[in-house]
């Protein structure tokens, strides 16, 4: 038993390492999330102002305006490159993550099968030892009422 109990201490250093893994994936997903939807909002106001400047170029608006739009269209998409290594930054930081976490639980595994193999092993030790007390005492039983 005492080998099942140095095992059961590792598995909960496993299990703590477990949790941690997944508060820290859970918070890379969210700094992923945060990110994202700010490459998408920023993505849809280049939009907005792209279909501003083509209506600009269609109708009969102010030079000025038309060259505002397209300074501010630029600098929207400097921010979408900017945003789009963000994204991808914390896309393959959750992904590792991720790996780090199916690692962890993978050990976890392993010596949860290792206790509950050890476990039943020491069970059938003494289940057999038990039999065979049974048996003797039967066999003394036997050869007392001869």
């Amino acid at each position: 038993m005492a080998g099942t109990a140095v095992l059961t201490k590792i598995l909960d250093i496993r299990e703590k390492e477990k949790q941690d893994a997944q508060l820290a994936y859970r918070k890379s997903v969210d700094v992923f999330e945060e990110v994202a939807t700010e490459l998408l909002d920023l993505l849809r106001k280049k939009e907005a102002a792209e279909s501003s400047y083509e209506q600009g170029l269609t109708s009969n608006m102010h030079l000025n305006f038309i060259q505002d739009q397209l300074a501010y269209i630029e600098s929207l998409e400097r921010k979408v490159a900017e945003l789009q290594g963000k994204v991808s930054y914390a896309r393959s930081n959750m992904e590792m993550k991720q790996q780090v976490l199916s690692d962890a639980h993978v050990e976890t595994k392993k010596f949860e099968k290792i206790i509950e193999f050890r476990t039943s092993e020491l069970l059938e030790k003494v289940k057999k030892v038990e039999e065979s007390f049974m048996n003797e005492v039967s066999i003394q039983q036997y050869l007392s009422h001869k």
